[in-house]
This record gives structure tokens, C-alpha cells and sequence, in this order.
């Protein structure tokens, strides 16, 4: 059966998509270096648009009204320009309720783009372009440790790694936190309260590594200016040791942290990359992998969720589990010695 990958890998080779929503403006070319902020594309898109029916308004045919009409395509027009005036003595007019840029004009009609916005689509990963989408952005690679997680709020930056925790099931709280730890990036287990997020926000930190964030500080945490990446889930959820020791060594060096939020279509994943010297391109991490004896495995649900074991035992047919279920299944031995047996469903794959 195969098994989807979380990626928690201390050297591989990471190669990322970053695509714009929309068609724009690529700023990289082949074979440049790249760092994690860098800005590769820009775009710009219209949030609302204005639809303007002058015909109706002027009480005519479209077609009277379309003579009438004063801009084209293309037009930028400022709020309360005149776009069309009717005739008589007292003629009605048709002016626009803000400004905007006219996409349409016909059938009586004129159609405006309002309140655009740039869009800047940044690295995420600091590399090597390796391949450039025209209009869209750029295909980026690079060499390092890698973990993903379960849960991201949106932002990006890079930072140096400061390990603040007392172990994979610390709790960080204000008092932990100081001025000393101003543009780092903490790896800091648990958070528990809006206070701790606030706090973070003010100093500034540059991002949380988080096992566990309390669900109803998911709001709070998406406001966040700063990325904040939850390797594990949410509650009191201590770091899994995998995740734990690759961060905790490689504390003190630069770090760059992509909350990107998970999408399982697209396959993108908050993940947390440090990028590493090498002399030769190490192979990359695969998606998926088929289950075998003696791979390290992570539990995704209850009740052992977020703990890390090895395959001992592949269970033939289906399996009749404590639930009553019955389901294909494994003998998982965990890291303290204990053996439980678990649904292959509820298995990935760490490495």
C-alpha cells in the first residue's frame, strides 16, 4: 500500500513551483540565485468590479446608448467622471462611483475594474532558479534540511533558528521571551494563550516552529504579521522526535520558515527549510512510498497520534481492530519499546 511522505529529511533536494493566481510579470531568469523573500513575479488584479448599465439609466435602446457612451476600453477613469449624457433639457447623466480602469464597453453597458491590487509572489526558498513560467513564476531548487508540517498561517520569512523550548513538549509563554530573541525564528513546542502570540508579533520575531497551537488561536495566528509553522497538530500536541532532534541540532543556523496553508490537490505543505553546503545534488524526497518492514512511520490519528515508530510486522488480509473494524493493518513499534497495532490509513511515512 502506499503511503503519503511526511518530510522531515536531513539533506534532500527541494524543488518548488511558486506560480502566481494570475498572469504577470516574472523579475528571475535561469540558472540566478534567489533568496526566500525575494520577489520573482508580480501581478495585478481588479478585487471588485462596477457594471454601469447606461442604457437603463438613460431610458434608451442599448444601441442609442452606445453612441452616447464617452470611454473605450482601456480607460482610466477617475471617481464622478462623466461616462455618458443623455439629451434634452434636463438630461440624465452617468457618472462613476469611483475610479477604475473601463475592461468593457458595449451593449448599452460599460464594465470597470475597481480597487486593484499588486500581487508579489516571493521565493519562499532560497536557491537556484532552474526553470522560468512565462507570465507566471519560476521553478526553484536548492539542497537542505527539511520539515514539513501540518499547518500553516500564510507568511514567509527567514531567520536565524533559536531553540527557546525545554523539550518537544514545552509550553512557550511571554516570560520566556526576550529582546535577545528579536528577528529570530523560535522553535517553541506549545502555545496556549493569545498573549504569547502578541507578544511574539511585537518584539518582532521573524516565525514560530510550533508542535501544537490551541485551535482557538488559529484566528489569531492567521492576523499574525510573522509565519508561524505547526509541525504536529492542535491542543496539547508535543513535537515528534524526528522533527524535534533535526531542528534542535540545526539550531543556529539560518532557517527559512513557508506557513504556506496545505492544499491536498496541489500538494503544497508549511514546511521549514535550512538550507546546507554540498558538493553533489543529494536525491530528492519522494511524495509517496510503498509500506515495508523497517520504515519509520508516523501515526496521523488518536490514540497515538504524532508518535513515530517502526514497521515490524505487515498484518496479511484485514485486520479486526479494537474499534471492530476491520481494515489492512501493521504492528508498529514505538520509540519507548511498546508495540500497537495500527490501520494502514492512519500511517505516514517520515523521511
Amino acid at each position: 500500500m502506499l503511503a503519503p511522505v511526511r518530510h522531515i529529511v536531513g539533506l534532500t533536494t527541494i524543488v518548488r513551483e511558486r506560480q502566481l493566481p494570475v498572469a504577470g510579470t516574472v523579475h528571475v531568469r535561469v540558472n540566478q540565485k534567489v533568496g526566500s523573500m525575494d520577489v520573482i513575479a508580480e501581478a495585478s488584479w481588479a478585487r471588485d468590479h462596477v457594471l454601469l448599465d447606461v442604457a437603463r439609466t438613460l431610458r434608451m435602446h442599448s444601441l442609442a446608448a452606445d453612441k452616447l457612451i464617452k470611454c473605450k476600453v482601456g480607460d482610466q477613469l477617475a471617481a464622478g467622471a462623466e461616462v455618458a449624457v443623455g439629451k434634452g433639457m434636463f438630461p440624465r447623466s452617468v457618472r462613476t462611483p469611483r475610479e477604475g480602469r473601463v475592461v468593457a464597453a458595449g451593449g448599452g453597458q460599460v464594465l470597470m475594474e475597481a480597487s486593484r491590487t499588486k500581487i508579489e509572489l516571493k521565493a519562499g526558498i532560497p536557491g537556484t532558479v532552474a526553470e522560468v513560467l512565462p507570465e507566471r513564476g519560476a521553478v526553484i531548487q536548492t539542497a537542505g534540511a527539511l520539515v514539513q508540517g501540518v499547518w500553516g498561517n500564510g507568511k514567509i520569512d527567514t531567520g536565524l533558528l533559536v531553540n527557546i523550548s525545554d523539550g518537544p513538549d514545552g509550553v512557550l509563554t511571554r516570560e520566556r521571551m526576550d529582546v535577545s530573541l528579536r528577528g529570530s525564528i523560535l522553535l517553541a513546542a506549545m502555545v496556549q494563550d493569545a498573549e504569547t502570540l502578541e507578544f511574539a508579533g511585537d518584539m518582532p520575531v521573524r516565525g514560530l516552529i510550533l508542535s501544537g497551537l490551541y485551535p482557538a488561536l488559529m484566528p489569531l495566528a492567521r492576523e499574525m504579521r510573522y509565519p508561524i509553522l505547526v509541525t504536529d497538530g492542535f491542543g496539547p500536541m508535543p513535537m515528534n522526535s524526528a522533527a524535534y532532534k533535526l531542528l534542535s541540532t540545526n539550531a543556529k543556523r539560518e532557517i527559512t520558515v513557508n506557513a504556506e496553508t496545505f492544499n491536498r490537490y496541489s500538494g503544497v505543505q508549511p514546511e521549514a527549510i535550512i538550507p546546507l553546503p554540498i558538493t553533489s545534488d543529494p536525491p530528492p524526497a519522494r511524495d509517496s512510498e510503498m509500506l515495508a518492514l523497517g520504515l519509520q512511520v508516523r501515526m496521523r490519528r488518536p490514540p497515538h497520534m504524532g508518535r513515530i515508530g517502526i514497521i515490524s510486522q505487515l498484518k496479511p488480509g484485514l485486520t479486526v481492530l479494537p474499534s471492530g473494524l476491520r481494515a489492512p493493518a501493521a504492528e508498529i513499534r514505538l520509540e519507548n519499546g511498546e508495540t500497537v497495532l495500527a490501520p494502514l490509513v492512519n500511517l505516514e511515512v517520515v523521511g
